[in-house]
């Protein structure tokens, strides 16, 4: 559904998501979850890559996304946190 953001932020507050880490940590994902099928050879560890879940678990991802709807998030952000050369060096 698309509505005009600033017609909406002048009737009401706009709710945005809240802490996508502290739900994936709420998951108790496993290693091979992180890793999926896109990584499963991977040289190293990925549990704590969060941005490679957008790939090997898209299903988490969205549902962590259903379930900032569904209890009321009007804006949802994107999952990306090591979205950069240093923080993703380590991968």
């Amino acid at each position: 559904m698309n509505r005009d953001i600033n017609k909406e932020l002048g009737e009401r507050i706009l709710l945005l998501d809240g802490g996508f880490g502290t739900m994936v940590q709420a998951l108790g994902l496993k290693e091979s979850d992180w890793r999926g099928r896109e990584f499963i050879s991977w040289k190293c560890q990925l549990a704590g890559c969060t941005d490679v879940l957008c790939l090997s678990a898209p299903r988490a991802v969205a549902g962590i996304h259903r379930a900032y709807l569904a209890a009321g998030a009007d804006i949802i952000t994107t999952n990306s946190f090591n979205a950069n050369a240093i923080s993703l060096q380590e991968y």
